[in-house]
């Protein structure tokens, strides 16, 4: 399973990263990754022109999309995009940060999975 991470280098600048998630064949119920510990689990709604300046991310977390996208900007200005369903790994929680806009003008919906 492929998942995007965002972190922060030794000089505090955030970057891009993918990650592939091993899935191991477990047969009738399909293939599942190894557990991962998990501390809490909470739901975000963000209003329709939700654009966010740069920040860093308040924990280590999974991020769920669970409705409409993302662009999301490194601080060396790298911009990636990101739709419903995709998984990103947040772990930018010092240096210069992230941001991160609406793709479209509605409402968004998110799960954060806090590690």
């Amino acid at each position: 399973m492929k998942i995007t991470r965002i972190f922060s280098d030794e000089e505090g600048e955030s970057h891009f990263e993918d990650l592939e998630i091993p899935l191991i064949d477990q047969g009738e119920i399909g293939y599942l990754s190894e557990n991962f510990e998990v501390k809490r689990l909470q739901f975000r709604k963000v209003s329709a022109d939700y654009d966010y300046d740069f920040h860093h991310a308040p924990q280590k977390q999974f991020i769920v999309l669970l409705n409409g996208g993302v662009e999301i900007e490194t601080s060396l200005g790298e911009l990636r995009q990101f739709q419903t369903g995709e998984i990103l790994l947040v772990e930018d929680t010092v240096g210069k940060g992230h941001k991160t806009r609406n793709l479209e003008k509605k409402e968004r919906t998110s799960l954060f999975i806090h590690l």
